[in-house]
């Protein structure tokens, strides 16, 4: 038997991942209807000409899936949003819930820091409460990036939102 070089995949390996990337390639239409969902939205004011396009995007999207009932919050930055979250989930009010914000690269390491600690948070407040969770806080390289970036991810994490919460409510009656 040849060894074979660290990083080449067998056979096996390319066709799981040739399969992998034929499903994720593939259109899945998901019938979303929000009737029924309580649902939150922690919003970051930092970087607000982003925010304002991704908080209006993703409540446009929520009421044309005819979402029951939502609120939004606000807070300063992206690091506040899980303890907001978690303030949320804790109530028990809501069936899922959106963190939506912006954090554009600078010239210092707090990108990484932010970037970082936001998602880890938000993780764990997810896993903590069981509460599905849409992480739409943008990290971008610059403005630009940002703006083309945000309507389509508000848009998309209310999408996001329906889809989890029905699967977990499914998942719940297993």
């Amino acid at each position: 038997m040849t060894a074979r070089p660290s990083g080449v995949a067998d056979g096996a390996t390319i066709s799981i991942y040739l399969l992998l990337f034929m499903f994720l390639s593939q259109p899945h239409s998901v019938q979303l209807n929000g009737q029924g969902i309580k649902t939150a939205i922690v919003c970051s004011r930092f970087n607000r000409e982003i925010t304002e396009v991704l908080l209006a995007s993703c409540l446009s999207e929520l009421k044309h899936l005819n979402i029951d009932y939502f609120e939004v919050k606000e807070v300063p930055g992206a690091l506040e949003i899980p303890i907001a979250l978690a303030y949320l989930a804790n109530t028990t009010k809501f069936s899922s819930l959106i963190a939506l914000g912006c954090v554009i690269r600078g010239e210092t390491y707090h990108f990484e820091l932010v970037s970082e600690q936001s998602a880890t948070g938000i993780t764990q407040v997810s896993l903590t409460y069981k509460i599905p969770i849409v992480n739409a806080i943008l990290t971008t390289e610059n403005f630009d990036q940002a703006k083309a970036r945000a309507q389509p991810l508000g848009c998309n994490a209310a999408r996001v939102a329906i889809e989890m919460d029905r699967l977990i409510t499914d998942l719940k009656l297993c």
